[in-house]
């Protein structure tokens, strides 16, 4: 695949989500010869997608791509700590991936779990997920949410602090600055099926 940008790749996306709410999937080429040419040409994946470890939430499915289009980094609710932001580093710095999106999702367990426990400390590490997402809840319940509404404006403020804590990465900030890479938060929706870019 020829370098795009990351407007391109945002439309890409779109169109693939499009493919999937709609059911016409494209015809995707997973066989031997496809596989057999990422192995030994490299990949070249048009964008990074950051999201939740949520079994509902594939991005290769949701987006409608094959192998080689996408660089996933999963965990719950689609937080990031240096590992991740190194994955995410390594994509845009080494395969030239000229998107990075964030997606969150509506009803994410992570997100509920935070809100509803309150400050009694979760078990195990579970509690570093937690931690990490309370800021963004803080946030949600300052501004008067409340009931099912918390959780979701929790969630879109967590895909905010996850950007904000990407862009943090002085290779980020770096390709940001010369025009090179578009970092995007994005939200999916369990029942439509359908992928918001830049939630409020």
């Amino acid at each position: 695949m020829a370098q795009i940008s990351g407007k391109e790749a945002v439309q890409m996306l779109i169109d693939g989500n499009k493919r999937f709410t709609t059911g016409k999937l494209a015809v995707k080429d997973v066989g031997s010869g496809r596989r057999e040419e990422l192995a030994t040409k490299g990949q070249k994946p048009f964008a990074v997608v950051i999201t939740c470890s949520d079994s509902r939430v594939p991005p290769e499915i949701l987006f409608d791509q094959a192998l080689g289009d996408l660089f996933v980094v999963r965990t719950a609710g689609n937080i990031v700590d240096p590992i991740a932001v190194g994955s995410v580093e390594y994509a845009v710095e080494h395969l030239n991936t000229p998107l990075v999106v964030v997606l969150g999702h509506e009803k994410c367990g992570a997100v509920i779990a935070t809100v509803d426990g309150g400050d009694a400390p979760a078990p195990g590490s579970i509690g570093s997920i937690v931690e990490k997402i309370k800021p963004s809840v803080q946030k949600a319940m300052a501004a008067g949410a409340e009931g099912t509404e918390l959780y979701e404006i929790s969630c879109n403020e967590n895909i905010k602090a996850t950007i904000a804590e990407i862009e943090k990465s002085h290779i980020i900030e770096h390709f940001v600055k010369d025009g090179k890479l578009t970092v995007t938060g994005a939200k999916y929706f369990l029942g439509s099926g359908e992928v918001e870019f830049d939630p409020a």
